[in-house]
C-alpha cells in the first residue's frame, strides 16, 4: 500500500524538477570484487561476498567536479539495502569518503550528489553482504548549484511529510523551516533517516520471506495443535473506549482467525459514547460464543476497563489486545508452544511491528531476551504480552491511577513475584501489529505523555518496594535510572597500558585529571617497554599526582597478560580497564559506571565510546556479528537515538569493550581474569564478559558514560602478516570455545543480521529455518 502522498506544494515542486535540463553520462559498472556474472545484459549479478564493487569511471573519462543526480534502478533480491558510492581522492577507497546511496521499495534511486575536486577513480557498492541483486546503468545529471538546493530541500520535505509522525526530538529538531534556513542540516538528517530507516525498505520482502504462511504451513499448524500435550485457553483482554469502528472490526476479526482455537474474547466497553459499539459487540457475540462483554455504567478509564476485562477470564493465561491493533492469525500457536516448551513460564512477550490505516506494516521492533535493565529504560513487554492469570490475580490486577503505564506497572509487579527470570518467556517473531494513527502510542511518545509520566512513577514504587536505592527520571527517549552511591565510596583501580605515543597518553591523562568528578580513584600506568625520551619524561613526571603509578612491563605486548598482572597490585575493589587512547568527555562518567558496577547482580560495566568525529565507536558489543562480535551501532552519529533508541538507553548486553571496561576484583578474580594464553590482542574483552555472564552476572552498557576511543593508534591496525595470523587464531579460538553461543545472543535477535553492526533484518537469501512449520516442542 502506497503511503500518503506529500502536500500540493511539494508535488508542485517534484513536477518542475523534472522539466529541468540537465548534462547526463550514463555510466556503466565494471564488476572487480565479490561480483559473480549471471546475465550482464539484463544488470543480473550475484555478490559473493560481504564487499561487492564495481568500477566505474576514472579520472580521464568522468566529468568535471560538481553536484549531480544520480538515477539508476537497483533491485535486492538479498542481502541489505545499503549502497554507496566509494570515491578515491588520491589516498585510495575507505569508509570516510563514501556516499549512501539510499533507494526507495521498488529499488529506484534519485539521489542528489556532489563529487569534489581531486577525483580520481569511482566505485560502486550495490549491498553490505551476499545475495543477487539487478542494477541498471548508472545515469549522473549534472545539475546547477540552484537545482541541487531545490532537490535536497525537496527530499527534506518530503522526508518530513512521511515521518511527521517523528517527535522533535526524533527528528534532531529538523522541522518544515528548517530546509531553508540550513538546508545541509536538513538533507544530512534525511540520508541519516534513510539509512537509520533501511529495514522499512527490505520489510515487505521479509514479511513475504519469513513471515507469510503458505497454504503448507497453516496446514501444519492444524495438524500439530491436537498433538500439544498442553492446550492452554488464552483470555484476552480488550478494554474498549470509543474505537474508529473500522479498527474494532479488524481487531475482533483477527481474533477469530487465529488457528488456535484454544480462546475466549473478554470485552469491557469503558461507557463508550458511540451507540455502534454496542451494536459491533453484539453481533461478534452473535457470531462466535467465544466472544464475552461487560458494558460498564461508567467510564473508568482503561485501568478499571481492563480490570472487568479481567473478570470475565476463566482461561490460565491472559493477553493484553488494545481495541484498534491486530493479532496475526499464528500469534496465538505460537504462545501455546511456548508454554508447552516452558510449562513454568509465568510471563511471555514477542516482537511487534506497526501497521497504519492503509494495511502497510513497519517499523518491526526485533526484541531482546529478558533484559531487566532495558524494561527499565523502555516497556519493551509490550507487545505481545501474555500473562499467567493466576500471577495477575495474585498481585490484585490493573492498577488506578496508572493508566497508559498500566501494562507496565503490571509486568513491574509481576516480576516481584518471580524467582526465575527463565520463567519470562519471548517469542522471536512478529505477533503483533500495533496500529498508527493520530491519537496512539505507536505514532509517537508524545500522543499520551500522560502515560510516560505514568511509567516513572511505576518504576519508582517498583524500587521502593524492592528495596532498590534507584530513581528513576523521564528523558525524550525513555527512562534513566540512576542507582545511588554509598556514602563511602570505593576506591577505583584504572588500568592504563602504553607504549611510546606521549602524545596520545598524555590527552588521556589530562581528560581523567580534569574531566573526572568522582573522587577516589588511583591510576596505574603499565608501561610496555616505551623508549621514546619525550614519552619516558612524561611517565617519569606523573610521580607529581600521587594517584598515579607508572609500572614497568618489561615483555612483549600482551594486553591480557599486561592487565591480568596490573590487577594483582591493584588497591581498588573495582577494577577500571582503560586504554591509553581514551579520552573523557563528561566529569561524571566515572561516577556513572560506578553507580551500576556496585549493584549485586551486575558484572562489567562499559560505556559509550566515540570516534574523534563523534560517531559512535561502541554502544555494547553484540555476539556472533561478522563471525565473533561485533560493536552494536558502529559509525552511527553519537547523537543517533539508535534501533528502538537502544544506542542512548541503559541495557543488559553480552558484552563489552575492554577499552574502557569497569568490574568489581571479585568478580575479575572469580573468572580468572583475562586470558592471556589463548588471547593476547583481540577478543579478550569479549571472553571475559561471556565468562562473567555465564557466572551468574548481569553485563552492562550504559550511554550516560561517554568517552572518545581514538582506536589503535598505539598498536595500529592488523595490517601485518603477524597481525592477521595472530587475529586469525584468536577468531578460531573463540569459535571453538563458545562455538553456537556466539550465533544466539540473548541480548540481540535472530531476525537481524550477523553481517553488518546497524541492526539491520536478516534471514534475506533464504527462508530461515527459524520460521519451519511445524514448530519442535524440545
Amino acid at each position: 500500500m502506497l503511503l500518503p502522498a506529500p502536500p500540493p506544494f511539494v508535488q508542485w515542486l517534484e513536477r518542475m524538477l523534472r522539466l529541468l535540463p540537465s548534462q547526463f553520462y550514463p555510466v556503466t559498472p565494471l564488476p572487480v570484487n565479490d561480483v559473480k556474472d549471471i546475465n550482464s545484459d539484463n544488470g543480473d549479478y550475484y555478490a559473493n561476498g560481504n564487499h561487492p564493487c564495481f568500477q566505474l569511471v576514472n579520472e580521464s573519462s568522468f566529468p568535471a567536479p560538481g553536484w549531480y543526480l544520480l538515477e539508476a534502478v537497483l533491485v535486492r533480491h538479498g542481502g541489505n539495502r545499503i549502497a554507496k558510492l566509494y570515491v578515491d581522492l588520491g589516498r585510495g577507497y575507505c569508509e570516510d569518503d563514501s556516499i549512501y546511496i539510499p533507494s526507495n521499495r521498488r529499488g529506484s534511486i534519485s539521489q542528489v550528489i556532489f563529487l569534489p575536486h581531486g577525483l580520481q577513480n569511482i566505485r560502486w557498492s550495490p549491498m553490505e553482504t551476499s545475495g543477487r541483486f539487478t542494477q541498471s546503468a548508472l545515469i549522473f545529471h549534472r545539475i546547477t548549484g540552484l537545482e541541487s538546493f531545490l532537490r535536497r530541500a525537496w527530499v527534506s520535505w518530503s522526508d518530513l511529510w512521511r515521518y511527521r509522525h517523528l517527535s522533535p526530538v526524533e527528528r534532531d529538531g529538523v522541522n518544515w523551516y528548517t530546509p531553508l534556513t540550513n538546508l545541509a542540516a536538513a538533507y544530512a538528517w534525511s540520508v541519516n533517516l534513510r539509512r537509520a530507516h533501511s529495514t522499512l525498505m527490505v520489510y515487505p520482502s521479509f514479511i513475504e520471506r519469513n513471515d507469510t504462511l503458505a497454504a503448507d504451513d497453516v496446514n501444519a499448524i492444524m495438524q500439530h495443535i491436537p498433538q500439544l500435550s498442553i492446550n492452554p485457553i488464552f483470555s484476552i483482554l480488550m478494554p474498549v473506549f470509543n474505537p474508529p469502528v473500522d479498527f474494532f472490526k479488524a481487531a475482533l476479526d483477527s481474533v477469530l482467525a487465529q488457528h488456535y482455537p484454544y480462546w475466549e474474547l473478554c470485552l469491557a466497553d469503558d461507557a463508550s459514547t458511540d451507540s455502534r459499539l454496542r451494536e459491533v459487540i453484539d453481533a461478534y457475540i452473535a457470531k462466535d460464543k467465544r466472544i464475552k462483554a461487560v458494558f460498564r455504567p461508567v467510564n473508568g478509564h482503561i485501568s478499571a476497563a481492563s480490570n472487568s476485562a479481567l473478570g470475565l477470564a476463566t482461561g490460565e493465561f491472559v493477553v493484553l489486545m488494545d481495541q484498534d491493533d491486530v493479532l496475526p492469525t499464528h500469534a496465538l500457536y505460537h504462545v501455546a508452544v511456548e508454554i508447552n516448551r516452558y510449562p513454568e513460564a509465568q510471563l511471555i512477550y514477542s516482537d511487534e511491528d506497526k501497521i497504519d490505516e492503509y494495511g502497510f506494516r513497519t517499523d518491526p521492533y526485533f526484541k531482546s531476551d529478558w533484559n531487566p535493565d532495558l524494561f527499565y529504560s523502555q516497556n519493551m513487554f509490550s507487545h505481545l504480552g501474555v500473562y499467567r492469570t493466576s500471577l495477575v490475580h495474585e498481585i490484585g490486577g490493573f492498577r488506578l491511577g496508572f493508566e497508559g503505564s498500566q501494562d507496565y506497572d503490571l509486568v513491574l509487579r509481576c516480576l516481584e513475584r518471580i524467582n526465575n527470570p527463565k520463567q519470562i518467556r519471548h517469542i522471536p517473531r512478529i505477533l503483533y501489529h500495533w496500529r498508527i494513527h493520530a491519537n496512539s502510542t505507536a505514532s509517537s511518545l508524545d500522543a499520551k505523555p500522560y502515560a510516560m509520566i505514568a511509567g516513572v512513577r511505576a518504576i519508582n514504587e517498583h524500587f521502593d518496594r524492592q528495596g532498590v536505592n534507584a530513581k528513576a527520571e523521564l528523558i525524550a527517549q525513555g527512562y534513566r535510572v540512576r542507582y545511588t552511591l554509598p556514602s563511602v565510596i570505593p576506591l577505583v583501580t584504572l588500568i592504563i597500558p602504553t607504549r611510546d605515543q606521549v602524545d596520545v597518553l598524555r590527552k588521556c591523562i589530562k581528560s581523567l585529571q580534569t574531566k573526572t568528578d568522582y573522587p577516589n580513584f588511583e591510576v596505574l600506568v603499565l608501561d610496555n617497554q616505551t623508549s621514546d625520551p619525550a614519552a619516558l619524561n612524561y611517565l617519569a613526571s606523573l610521580g607529581e599526582d600521587s594517584r598515579f603509578k607508572v609500572i614497568r612491563y618489561d615483555a612483549p605486548f600482551n594486553y591480557s597478560a599486561i592487565n591480568n598482572y596490573a590487577v594483582t597490585m591493584a588497591q581498588g575493589e573495582i577494577i577500571g580497564l582503560v586504554n591509553n587512547d581514551i579520552e573523557a568527555i563528561h566529569a561524571d562518567w566515572l561516577h556513572e559506571m560506578v553507580s551500576h558496577v556496585l549493584r549485586p547482580e551486575v558484572g562489567a560495566v562499559g560505556a559509550k565510546l566515540l570516534y574523534s568525529d563523534n560517531k559512535i565507536q561502541h554502544a555494547g558489543v553484540i555476539l556472533g556479528v561478522g563471525g565473533v562480535a561485533g560493536h552494536a551501532h558502529k559509525y552511527f552519529d553519537g547523537e543517533s537515538l539508535g534501533y528502538f533508541n537502544r544506542a542512548q538507553l541503559t541495557q543488559t548486553i553480552s558484552a563489552v569493550t575492554a577499552a574502557c571496561l569497569l568490574v568489581r576484583k571479585e568478580v575479575y578474580e572469580q573468572v580468572s581474569g583475562l586470558d592471556e594464553q589463548n588471547l593476547t590482542v583481540a577478543f579478550n574483552d569479549v571472553d571475559f564478559c561471556i565468562k562473567v555472564r555465564e557466572a551468574g552476572y548481569r553485563n552492562i552498557y550504559t550511554p550516560y558514560a561517554t568517552l572518545y576511543h581514538h582506536e589503535s593508534v598505539s598498536r595500529g591496525q592488523e595490517n601485518t602478516p603477524e597481525k592477521q595470523a595472530r587475529f586469525e587464531r584468536e577468531v578460531a579460538f573463540m569459535k571453538h570455545k563458545w562455538g553456537d553461543l556466539l550465533k544466539t545472543d540473548p541480548y540481540y535477535n535472530p531476525n537481524l543480521t550477523h553481517v553488518t553492526e546497524d541492526f539491520g533484518l536478516g534471514g534475506h537469501d533464504v527462508k530461515s529455518p527459524h520460521h519451519g512449520y511445524p514448530l519442535k516442542i524440545n
